[in-house]
């Protein structure tokens, strides 16, 4: 792929400023100044430094968010920040979109991406990913409220008894709960139809991926499609 087109397709500006940007000098690989925007390159495996910043090249961008609370999962956030606004400029310039919502008070694994289809399959109830939750309830839960989420709760816009992969109560208020579906506050609601409430709710895990130790909340990291 042309340079010129590997900062536009990385969302680094136009096509006519990324060109500016290669003229200029502000584009390097393993320290080598990259200045003909002719330059044709095999992006598999291909780091740039841009502007300083080092940048590996994705044909398709997939984002690791540990998200802190008071941000919006929304492309046009209505009463907080969105949590776009997290992420540096090339990304949000090349349309990279939350897989599914967590809520404003909500923390933990968030992904982004602009390929939709693996949107739609990480989102499609078919596929059945598996995401973990941690929540923190306000009265203790018993064995019998435990098994009653396993064995499925009626949500008050379903009749269908909807089941938890897995709960764990490693503490009386420290439930964590693995869900394959993604309905709208399901883990609350939930919680709610066995008599208790949350009172935090933190996703830890989405597919295989994990949130890395070293990553703090309000930071990001590329992650691999792989691990989903």
């Amino acid at each position: 792929m042309r340079l010129t087109q590997i900062l536009f397709s990385q969302g680094f500006g136009t096509r006519h400023e990324c060109l500016g940007m290669i003229v200029n000098g502000a584009v390097s690989r393993a320290g080598t100044v990259l200045d003909d925007p002719e330059l044709d390159l095999d992006i598999n495996g291909l780091v740039l430094t841009i502007q300083g910043q080092d940048w590996p090249v994705h044909e398709k961008a997939l984002i690791l968010l540990h998200k802190p609370t008071g941000f919006e999962c929304s492309m046009k956030p209505k009463h907080h920040p969105s949590v776009l606004s997290l992420l540096p400029g090339p990304l949000r310039v090349r349309g990279v979109q939350p897989v599914g919502r967590l809520d404003e008070d909500t923390t933990g694994l968030l992904l982004l991406t602009d390929d939709g289809a693996l949107i739609h399959r990480l989102t499609h109830p078919k596929k059945k990913v598996p995401k973990i939750y941690e929540a923190t309830l306000k009265h203790p839960m018993d064995e019998t409220a435990r098994q009653q989420l396993l064995k499925g709760v009626v949500l008050n816009d379903d009749p269908e008894p909807i089941q938890a992969a897995a709960a764990e109560l490693p503490e009386p208020t420290r439930l964590i709960l693995t869900l394959t579906g993604g309905r709208y506050h399901q883990v609350k609601r939930m919680v709610a139809a066995v008599g208790n409430r949350v009172e935090a709710l933190h996703r830890s895990g989405f597919g295989r991926l994990r949130i890395p130790a070293d990553l703090p909340p309000g930071a990001w990291a590329w992650a691999d499609p792989a691990d989903l």
